[in-house]
């Protein structure tokens, strides 16, 4: 429905369930295209957010352990769950099987979904009246909140919101989200500075001398 408001059409909110195959992505890119932003600044978007999944991918290609020709097909799967349920498991035939089984399951349903929420956003007709516009930020704060458990990942999620709420009205849409992502490493400098000067400032143990 987030995409059908956007202006997507059925096709095209099916296609993008079929070949983006990440959540966060897809409520990304089309929040940047319902913000009346460029295809390819969302698109730059949704391929930051997604990064993750390659550093997913580096670690379940040493479990796997799949044929080169079978590769390319698994990585489409390659998403937080199916990580999660792979990484879970004792052997390497049952972390195939975790991660094939949750990997299917959930992109049937995925696209499944996709296409009765089309269709329904289809149905009501026009979706800006029922404020379909801000359930894609509220499902995505909903999946983020919970994983916001240390301080630090709490000033890079606080440091998100203050760049990309504080830059959308002087920055075309889709552009505010790609400076948020400076957050995390503004947050791991400032972390680093902190932890040096903390370091610096302890005497130093000189060994054999009593203090």
């Amino acid at each position: 429905m987030t995409s059908a408001g956007s202006g997507l059409t059925l096709l095209q909110t099916c296609a993008l369930s079929l070949l983006v195959f990440t959540g966060a992505s897809q409520f990304a890119l089309v929040g940047a295209l319902a913000g009346g932003g460029n295809p390819f600044t969302a698109a730059a978007g949704a391929f930051f957010l997604g990064v993750r999944n390659a550093f997913y991918g580096l670690r379940l290609s040493q479990l796997l352990a799949l044929p080169r020709a079978v590769r390319p097909f698994a990585a489409q799967w390659v998403i937080d769950e199916t990580t999660a349920v792979a990484l879970a498991q004792p052997t390497r035939r049952s972390v195939r099987i975790g991660f094939t089984v949750t990997g299917l399951s959930l992109y049937v349903l995925w696209n499944l979904t996709t296409l009765l929420g089309a269709l329904g956003a289809e149905a009501i007709g026009d979706t800006d009246a029922w404020g379909l516009d801000a359930a894609g930020p509220a499902v995505f704060l909903a999946l983020l909140a919970p994983m916001l458990k240390t301080t630090m990942e709490r000033a890079v999620g606080g440091l998100a919101v203050v760049l990309g709420l504080g830059l959308l009205p002087v920055l075309p849409a889709g552009v505010p989200v790609l400076v948020a992502a400076l957050a995390a490493p503004a947050v791991l400098w400032a972390e680093g500075r902190r932890r040096g000067r903390t370091t610096q400032a302890k005497p130093d143990d000189v060994p054999g001398e009593d203090r």
